[in-house]
């Protein structure tokens, strides 16, 4: 009679083993605590090296080509000071016009009230065939009573707009040290890698940094579109301060998906204020075009120079967008982009070797394995010889 199997006793988890999960475990809480009380600093710094990849290959030019390949301090400052001096001359020519037909606006508004009161001049015009006038006049006390509410967030605004220059100086200084220190911070971390390795990541980086590049020429050219285009129409409709409300669509635009259709709407503002001819003429521009450049100019662009597929941009600016908003709008093609350029080297690299070639662009001469290099060339040497 055989004797019954005892049970196998499990060992005990060392204590080290438990000591290092709960370490662990609260290593990670600590990371996550910290990045959600830091996301802000995150982000300056995020948005900083997105301009510093960008402006990278700028300095490098001016270094080579004026500074003989030395001297980075002084290219990075000039380059700095030329896009600080071109973002100037870009709020000027924005805000001067404003603060001058402001001005004329603020003179003429006793003026244009009293025509609006009476049903005179575009803006009667308009409110006496929307029945808009005669909704002010029975809803007065609930107008007085949001307006007066419009007065107590005043602090919050203006905490809003100091918040917003300490950021935007902070992620220029950010840039700026980025792109002088960037040359020292490569070489310091590839050299933490074997050669091959190190060249390996430095091709990489290259081709990351040409996609940012890349994205941004080719956001500036769809803005600059969108704008000479809301110029034309709204010359022809012959709507007032057409070059401003351009210059402002053009801004604005440069926000993926979102940007052309707060454009718009200041625009269509603006020429149903003019007439309502005007105004249904530069709403139907506006439905026309937004379609356009979201489905076919912004993806034709973007696949040209970020060498993205038009799906996968329309994709990733919907899911940054759902995560992070405006910002992820922004940083989405190109971190769809550097993701491409990453997973095309990977690719590559099980394949074979390095290319010779940079990653960036559609794969037409892939890397092959060493043994299929030797037998291509033997093959090629035999059919030499016969």
């Amino acid at each position: 009679m055989s004797s019954p199997i005892a049970p196998r006793v499990q060992p005990p988890v060392p204590t080290r083993t438990i000591l290092a999960t709960i370490g662990l475990l609260l290593a990670t809480a600590l990371l996550l605590y910290i990045v959600v009380e830091t996301r802000q600093i995150i982000t300056w710094c995020v948005v900083g090296a997105f301009f510093a990849v960008a402006l990278a290959p700028v300095v490098g030019l001016v270094q080579r080509r004026v500074f003989g390949g030395k001297r980075r301090s002084l290219a990075t400052l000039l380059v700095f000071l030329v896009a600080f001096l071109l973002l100037a001359a870009l709020v000027t020519a924005f805000a001067v016009p404003l603060t001058q037909e402001g001005t004329k606006v603020a003179g003429q508004l006793p003026q244009i009230i009293d025509d609006a009161r009476n049903g005179r001049g575009p803006i009667g015009d308009l409110l006496e065939r929307t029945n808009a006038l005669q909704w002010v006049q029975d809803n007065q006390d609930k107008i007085s009573n949001f307006a007066s509410g419009l007065t107590t967030p005043a602090k919050g605004v203006l905490g809003g707009i100091a918040s917003g220059v300490t950021g935007l100086v902070t992620i220029i200084v950010l840039a700026y040290l980025m792109v002088l220190e960037g040359p020292k911070i490569v070489d310091g971390f590839t050299n933490l890698f074997a050669p091959a390795t190190g060249t390996r990541i430095r091709r990489v980086a290259t081709d990351c940094a040409k996609s940012v590049t890349g994205y941004l020429s080719g956001n500036l050219l769809i803005s600059v579109v969108c704008g000479v285009l809301t110029f034309i129409v709204l010359e022809i409709a012959g709507v007032p301060f057409a070059g401003l409300i351009a210059l402002f669509v053009g801004i604005v635009d440069l926000v993926p998906l979102v940007g052309a259709t707060i454009g718009g709407v200041v625009a269509v503002v603006a020429g149903f204020i003019h007439s309502v001819p005007a105004g249904i003429a530069v709403l139907v521009f506006f439905l026309v075009y937004q379609q356009l450049e979201n489905h076919l100019l912004q993806p034709l662009v973007f696949a040209r120079t970020v060498k993205v597929n038009p799906l996968t941009v329309i994709i990733a600016i919907l899911v940054a967008v759902e995560l992070a908003g405006i910002l992820g709008a922004l940083l989405a093609i190109p971190a769809a982009s550097i993701i491409q350029v990453v997973l095309r080297d990977v690719w590559d690299h099980r394949r074979g070797q390095l290319k010779d070639e940079p990653t960036l662009g559609e794969q037409r001469d892939p890397a092959l394995a060493p043994h299929e290099r030797t037998d291509a060339g033997a093959t090629s040497g035999s059919t030499t010889a016969r």
